[in-house]
């Protein structure tokens, strides 16, 4: 699941900009979407496109290139949480460099479906006369759930989403000097640029040097990543104009109302559940407390591509405050269960540190299916929830009890209509009772 971000400046002076050093921060607020691979690409002075990119985390690879990070007054950055997803470069007949975070379905295999598309890409902006007009077409000839955005020689900056919408992209700008484009606007903040709305389903902006235009986007309203809200989002972000820290307190308190149950304190798994557990703790009553420290740096575990990385992640993340919960029956909130290695391994380091009682609340339903957009959801047999009855479940992880939220529940939280959420991975969600 890539992250992406376009930087672009305008007028006179332009050439004193560096583009890369606003693409590392924003690719650095954007890690949580992916830590094994980072690209970028810009254009300065001469209208030659300049690329890098290399395996491991976005500080990383900025360290171990400071060298050689090309300068350009604009450019694109990705970073994604696939290996070796790299910028894809296509040199004829139209030069351009192409990110994109989702799936088409060009092909089963994201890698070449993102190449037939860049390729696709160039081929219309090659024989069309406007450029705007033949991203507009290609978008709505090929399907799938995709944003992306297009570096091109001509200094162009080509963005959009496709008119499913499943994938997000929030706009910013800077005055009249700067604009850009970020998967989230957190990126846009710590830039130091303000967001300026959205990009609506089916809409391409194209930035050049002297103006930015956009199509018409999709009449539909779309068909929103649910889990963005849950678990992918970082939690100062806004996504589709929603608050995700906002979002997530509504869905702890509808898990409060619809799940409830009698202990002495509400604890979070950190970071993405905290303020879900925030949210069942307004609405219960029951203190919160904050019931971990982490050492380290932020992994999220659920992305690691090895058991052996999710396992040490996991006990790096999550290390108990014992006197938060010692002697105490504890509610455990979580976003989300995948694979069942999380939650069963802060059961144990909770219930080795006195808690009494667990009972667990997900503020999200079972997930039972892969996401056909690109989200790294395991095979379904990978996911513990979707074969267990909750009791099952329970006994698996070693709670006293557990709990998820219906879709309905989920939804209403949200607060989007039914038809405008995505919740594919939750299909025939909540666990069997």
């Amino acid at each position: 699941m890539p992250g992406l971000i376009g930087f672009y400046t305008f007028g006179e002076g332009r050439e004193n900009w560096d583009a890369s050093h606003f693409i590392h921060y924003g690719l650095n607020a954007l890690q949580g979407r992916g830590q094994e691979s980072v690209s970028l690409a810009t254009i300065g002075q001469g209208n030659t496109l300049h690329t890098l990119s290399g395996k491991g985390g976005v500080e990383e690879f900025f360290q171990k290139n400071r060298a050689s990070i090309p300068k350009g007054f604009i450019g694109i950055g990705q970073t994604s949480s696939y290996l070796e997803d790299y910028l894809v470069h296509v040199k004829t007949p139209y030069e351009m460099v192409l990110a994109l975070d989702g799936t088409t379905d060009l092909h089963e295999n994201r890698g070449e479906a993102t190449k037939l598309f860049a390729r696709q890409l160039s081929q219309l902006l090659h024989s069309e006369k406007e450029p705007l007009k033949a991203t507009s077409m290609l978008i709505n000839k090929i399907g799938g759930g995709y944003s992306f955005a297009a570096l091109t020689h001509k200094q162009e900056l080509i963005t959009g989403r496709n008119p499913l919408g499943v994938k997000p992209l929030e706009t910013g700008s800077v005055g009249f000097d700067i604009s850009a484009v970020a998967s989230e606007t957190c990126a846009l903040d710590v830039m130091g640029i303000d967001q300026t709305g959205s990009v609506e389903t089916g809409e391409v902006i194209m930035f050049s040097p002297e103006d930015i235009r956009g199509n018409t986007p999709a009449t539909d309203a779309g068909n929103f990543c649910s889990y963005e809200y849950v678990y992918l989002a970082r939690l100062d972000s806004q996504v589709n104009s929603l608050p995700v820290a906002k979002v997530r307190n509504s869905i702890g308190r509808e898990l409060a109302k619809t799940h409830p149950v009698k202990a002495d304190v509400v604890i979070g798994v950190p970071e993405t559940a905290l303020p879900i557990a925030n949210g069942y703790s307004q609405e219960s009553g029951m203190p919160q407390e904050p019931g971990f420290m982490r050492t380290g740096e932020n992994i999220r575990a659920a992305l690691e591509p090895t058991q052996k990385e999710r396992l040490v992640g996991v006990q790096l993340k999550l290390n108990p405050i014992k006197s938060a919960v010692e002697g105490k029956d504890v509610v455990l909130v979580d976003d989300s269960v995948v694979r069942g290695n999380t939650l069963r391994n802060t059961v144990l380091n909770l219930k080795r540190s006195g808690a009494k009682q667990i009972h667990v609340r997900i503020g999200s339903p079972t997930l039972v299916s892969p996401c056909p957009y690109g989200v790294e959801i395991p095979p379904r047999d990978e996911l513990i929830s979707g074969s267990l009855s909750e009791k099952e479940l329970a006994n698996n992880v070693g709670a006293d009890s557990i709990s998820f939220m219906t879709a309905e529940e989920l939804q209403h939280a949200i607060g989007l209509p039914r038809q405008n959420l995505c919740m594919r991975c939750f299909e025939n969600g909540g666990a069997k009772r």
